[in-house]
This record gives structure tokens, C-alpha cells and sequence, in this order.
């Protein structure tokens, strides 16, 4: 209901919100969002926390424009080498928590860290850019047809992982382990794998989020990525009230991330500043939290 209140507000707001131009745009400028997102929410859904995902995204675009424009790699080595670094740290999260037994949240802080090292070690902290293929600008400014080849990215990357969550065993696990460790442990299940599975899929899908990042600026920026922690723990919260409410799913996830989206663009479109975006999207997830909390929909604690 707030989404389409706040839909209808903006389209009375600009003449320019229901052209077919700017609801591209809108797909377009959320598919890294969505990208990243969804593997945070299966994370969530094993009852973890990953807080590294913008460092490591950040780290993806450098490592990934870097081993094309410094080493002139081709697309596909480069894409490959920084999707299995973001691989690597995905793996490091989950054995440090499950192995080490370190709470989510500050493992991921420390390998956040460990990943802006990582990343000014090789950029040396400089944007880069340079003469770049093609085939790599494709993946963020390539189209299909008249849809963006990112969106189309971004949605198969949400609807692989929603069958996953929703239509495997493995997926049933994850949410059972995320719901309540103790009766999972109890029912036979190895716990410890299915918390590593979601830390592993955040990391991996923060690399290609990145990557398509990357893609889309032309360009690699050393923390070009790093807003991505917080609008992805905006965007799973959210979608924490909706589809089936207490519970990371992928469906609410999509919510939550078309509500930030058409949040963003309508904001520009009507002339907000900037820093008002940042209030307003803190005050949403704030509220939303709240409701959950209060319906009893969301247990933090």
C-alpha cells in the first residue's frame, strides 16, 4: 500500500514519472541494488548478517577494471578472477562464523576492512578507467531489445535465488536454519553449512553486483559501492513486512527495492536534494522496522 501510495504521488508529482524513458531508468538504476540484495536476503534467511558486502562490491569494480584496463585481461578473466575473490571472502565469513563461532556482524565488519585494504592496495585509492571492450560494457549499458541488459541480469539473479529459497531442500534448510537454529540442529540438520551457504551467496553476489557496477560507470571508483551495505539492509527489511512477513524473501525483497528506486527517482524528479534521500530512506526502514516489530512480524532481538 505505501508503495502504490507513493507511486500515485509521484506520477501526480512529474509529468516525466509514467513515460516508458524513465521506468527503464528506474529498473536500470536499481538492478545493481537488486543484484546485491538478493544475496544478502539469503544471508538473512540463515539467520546471518553480512556487512561487507559494499567493501567487497567496491573491491569487485576496482579488481574487475583493473585486470582489463592495467593488465588489458579480457572480459571474461577478469569477470571470472573477481567473482571468485568475492567468492573467497564469502567462504572466509562463513568458515570465521561457523569454525571461529564469530558473530556475523563483526566478522563481516573485519573482512569489510580486510577488502578496503585489498582494494587500495591495487587501485593505490585512483578511480580507474581507460579504453575498456565492448563485451565488458555490455553487461551495465548493453540492451535486450528495449530492456537493459542489467535488469534482465538482475531478475534472473532474483528468481535463481527465489527457486533456490523456495523450490530446494537446500533452500528449505536455510530458511529452517535462519528460523530457528536450535529444532534445525535438533531435526538433523547441519547448521553450520546452510550459514555458510547464505554468507557465501552475499559475497558472491556483492563481486557481481561490482562487476555490473563497473560495467555501467565505465569506470571503477574505490568506494563507489560501498552505499550498497545499507540500502540492502533497507531493501530486505522492508521486504521483511511484505509476502510472507518475519521471513527474508525474495519476492518482498523486490518490493523493497522497486519502493527505494521509485523513492530515489521521484525525489529527483521533483528537485529534493540529495541528503534528503538519505533521511527519507532512513525514516522508511525505521518506520517499517517498527510496524513489523510492533505486529510481532520481525523478532531483532
Amino acid at each position: 500500500m505505501a508503495f502504490f501510495v507513493l507511486f500515485v504521488a509521484f506520477a501526480f508529482a512529474s509529468d516525466q514519472f509514467l513515460t516508458s524513458r524513465n521506468l527503464i531508468n528506474i529498473l536500470r538504476q536499481t538492478s545493481v541494488l537488486m543484484i546485491i540484495s538478493a544475496g544478502i536476503t539469503i544471508a538473512v534467511a540463515a539467520g546471518e548478517f553480512d556487512l561487507s558486502l559494499g567493501q567487497v562490491a567496491s573491491m569487485s569494480m576496482v579488481i574487475s577494471m583493473g585486470l582489463i584496463v592495467r593488465q588489458e585481461q579480457g572480459t571474461v578473466v577478469a569477470i571470472v578472477a573477481t567473482l571468485l575473490l568475492g567468492m573467497a571472502f564469502g567462504l572466509v565469513n562463513g568458515l570465521l562464523v561457523t569454525r571461529a563461532r564469530i558473530p556475523s556482524l563483526i566478522c563481516t565488519i573485519g573482512t569489510g576492512a580486510m577488502a578496503v585494504g585489498l582494494n587500495y592496495a591495487y587501485g593505490r585509492g585512483d578511480s580507474i578507467y581507460g579504453r575498456t571492450p565492448q563485451s565488458f560494457l555490455y553487461i551495465g549499458q548493453g540492451f535486450v531489445g528495449p530492456v537493459p541488459f542489467s535488469v534482465v541480469l538482475a531478475l534472473i539473479v532474483l528468481f535463481a535465488l527465489y527457486f533456490f529459497l523456495n523450490h530446494t531442500k537446500t533452500g528449505r534448510y536455510v530458511i529452517a536454519t535462519g528460523g530457528n537454529p536450535v529444532a534445525a540442529r535438533l531435526s538433523g540438520i547441519k547448521v553450520s553449512t546452510y550459514r555458510m551457504v547464505g554468507l557465501f551467496t552475499s559475497a558472491a553476489c556483492s563481486a557481481l553486483g561490482g562487476i555490473t557496477l563497473a560495467s555501467y560507470l565505465g569506470a571503477a571508483q574505490p568506494t563507489g559501492a560501498d552505499p550498497y551495505t545499507m540500502n540492502s539492509l533497507a531493501v530486505v527489511f522492508l521486504g521483511m513486512t511484505t509476502i510472507k512477513p518475519g521471513q527474508a524473501n525474495m519476492l518482498g525483497t523486490l518490493v523493497g527495492v522497486m519502493f527505494i528506486g521509485v523513492m530515489n527517482n521521484g525525489l529527483n524528479l521533483v528537485g529534493a536534494p540529495f541528503y534528503l534521500q538519505n533521511i527519507i530512506r532512513g525514516a522508511v526502514l525505521i518506520a517499517a522496522v517498527i510496524l513489523a516489530v510492533s505486529r510481532e512480524e520481525i523478532r531483532l532481538m
